[in-house]
């Protein structure tokens, strides 16, 4: 599950442009496991890293197994390799193991639809009749559902509560927003629905199967969905800015409970190199593994694409070479697990702290060592792009967000821009960003310089038309008058925010000098002041609750001061924007110097305009606790 890129804040990061003139920093390769070790020791230090557990793997088994730093800053005590960390969405992957299993078997199939297989699971879908929801999308994240909502993230019981009940507990985010079948959006609502259907299956609890099936034969001997004794004893706390976090008891367990250490993890990643295989014994067929590892259900899949999310699990690409993976966070803690077939090598690492930059550096460090002596694939050259598909240039827009509420940001600041330098494909963000480059593959397809893996193509979507699937990113084609007009008020709405205080501090001192007269002049006035302070307001808390060193999912998933506050900041935003054009209209003929009435008349309106767009997309109003 993820921890801190969730709702609003992910359309929030903008990258940053490289000066060219500014030297590339050398890329450290480490040679040996202590020279990665070292190096990973470093990273540690920078960052304030308390403990990193670490799984090396290869084809014949483990190279390096264990953990760096301290496990509990408070006692001192060392993490090890028994020391057992929280995997979040890790946990994903044992789901589609769980259904491949029963597929394999014949009690499955991935084409089954959820309704037959369980109709007492709420969900909603306008397509169902002609594009039901089945098995494949709940773990391909093709559904068209939300991502869990914030309440269901906060939602904590330590009894704890059945599967079914941490369904029941929050269904809203389980509608579909698209056909599905059609686009991915990540989305944690997805695999517990997948794991409730094993559990109706098989008649065991979804934890019990996976322990007998998984755990238990794989010799992962200490991993838990649950606060265990042996998590207890063993498990390293989490940190959020050096404050530890109590244990989150996750409802939604199976996307993304599971506690495990260096040695569990390195015994789970045995299988994948195994393809299915350990030690003699056959778990799951390498067309399992195969299948896993690949999308099929997204319209980008259809047309060719060879990196997506596939059954819980994804490419990541790294220089030229794409591992197959998964990582997972939660408050205080980030995993990753990955692995490349082609290389016969993997790893998994966890460390307990939320530190995202750490966990980048420390990922690439791993990846150096295990690619250093790899040859770079061949990259079939590149096809001469026909004028069909030079069309594909312009302006886009993503239409697969992970939140709906979040969309209203993503369609201002996430817009991305295409154009064709010689026959070479260019992306790029239009508010910063780096330039990804693409080959043209022919038929609207479009390779990584890298990897050789196509990564771009062109597709048909049912609802929105002609797109562009990048991995797993759709973007829509939109004009440039929509794109700069939106961008255009939102530079007006923040010049009215900050003009209208320092407008306020000359009439506020006149009016207190008896300079303003009472009524009309002073409401048209007003308005837009209040409106003003409302938008701040709204971000100050919002941004107090997701900054939150307690926990964001309490702060802003349940009913609090700063989650009420949010709510009622923007409908005070809605009614202040309202009343200014109101009064702006009715006392247009008012007795007032006409700069400033025009000046407040446009602030009321521009205030108006923003508030449509924001109620548009839920934002008026919202609760995030609901």
């Amino acid at each position: 599950m993820s921890s801190r890129l969730i709702f609003i804040v992910s359309a929030l990061v903008l990258g940053a442009n490289v000066a060219l003139a500014q030297e590339e920093e050398e890329t450290f390769v480490p040679t040996t496991v202590e020279e990665l070790l070292d190096a990973i020791g470093e990273t540690m230090a920078e960052h304030d890293v308390p403990a990193v557990g670490l799984a090396l793997v290869d084809a014949s088994g483990p190279v390096w197994v264990g953990s760096l730093g301290k496990a509990v800053l408070e006692t001192d005590k060392d993490a090890d390799a028994n020391t057992l960390f929280r995997i979040g969405s890790t946990s994903k992957m044992f789901v589609a193991l769980s259904v491949l299993q029963l597929v394999e078997e014949g009690r499955l199939s991935l084409d089954d639809r959820l309704a037959d297989l369980a109709p007492e699971v709420e969900f909603e879908n306008p397509w169902e009749d002609t594009d039901p929801i089945r098995v494949v999308h709940l773990l391909e994240h093709t559904t068209g559902w939300d991502d869990i909502h914030l309440p269901e993230y906060a939602h904590s019981d330590p009894k704890p509560a059945t599967l079914k009940e941490g369904l029941d507990f929050h269904p809203h985010s389980r509608s579909s927003r698209w056909k599905p079948g059609t686009r991915s959006s990540y989305c944690n609502a997805g695999p517990p629905v997948a794991a409730y259907i094993v559990q109706k299956i098989t008649g065991q609890d979804f934890e019990d199967y996976v322990a007998a099936n998984f755990f238990a034969p794989l010799q992962m001997n200490s991993a838990t969905y649950r606060l265990s004794e042996g998590m207890k004893q063993h498990g390293a706390t989490l940190y959020t800015d050096g404050v530890a976090e109590e244990y989150w008891h996750i409802s939604m367990r199976p996307s993304g409970a599971i506690n495990a250490s260096p040695n569990d993890m390195a015994a789970f990643l045995r299988l994948f190199l195994g393809r299915g295989t350990v030690d003699g014994v056959q778990y799951l067929r390498p067309e399992s593994i195969d299948r896993m590892e690949r999308a099929e259900t997204t319209n980008g899949a259809r047309a060719g694409l060879e990196v997506g999310y596939g059954l819980n699990n994804y490419t990541s690409s790294h220089e030229s070479w794409g591992y197959h993976a998964h990582n997972g966070g939660v408050n205080g803690g980030l995993a990753e697990f990955a692995y490349l077939p082609e290389a016969g090598a993997g790893y998994a690492f966890m460390i307990n702290t939320g530190s995202g930059a750490a966990f980048g550096e420390i990922s690439d460090l791993i990846r150096n060592f295990q690619t250093r002596e790899l040859a770079p694939p061949v990259i079939p050259e590149a096809v001469a792009v026909e004028d069909a598909d030079r069309d594909v240039a312009g302006l886009y827009q993503g239409i697969n967000p992970r939140q709906q509420v979040a969309y209203f940001l993503d369609r201002v600041l996430g817009v991305q821009r295409l154009w064709f330098e010689g026959d070479d494909l260019q992306r790029k963000p239009l508010l910063g960003g780096d330039v990804k480059k693409y080959l043209h593959a022919g038929n609207g397809l479009f390779r990584s310089p890298d990897t050789g893996l196509i990564v771009l193509g062109r597709a048909e979507d049912p609802l929105a038309g002609e797109v562009v699937h990048v991995g797993s990113q759709v973007l829509k084609p939109v004009s440039s008058a929509l794109v700069y007009g939106q961008l255009a008020v939102g530079i007006l709405w923040g010049l009215v925010i900050a003009s209208s205080f320092l407008y306020f501090l000359v009439w506020g001192v006149r009016k207190l000098r008896g300079k303003v007269p009472a009524g009309a002049s002073t409401r048209i006035r007003v308005w837009p002041l209040l409106a003003s302070l409302s938008t701040v307001g709204f971000v100050l808390l919002f941004a107090m609750g997701m900054s939150s060193t307690s926990n964001i999912f309490v702060t802003l998933g349940r009913p609090t001061a700063i989650s009420v506050g949010v709510t009622l900041l923007s409908i005070t935003l809605a009614v202040f924007a309202v009343l200014g054009v109101h009064a702006s209209v009715k006392y247009r003929a008012t007795e007032m110097n006409r700069f400033n009435f025009w000046y407040c008349s446009v602030s009321s309106g521009i205030h108006l305009l923003v508030v449509l767009y924001l109620a548009w997309f839920g934002v008026i109003g919202i609760q995030t606790w609901a």
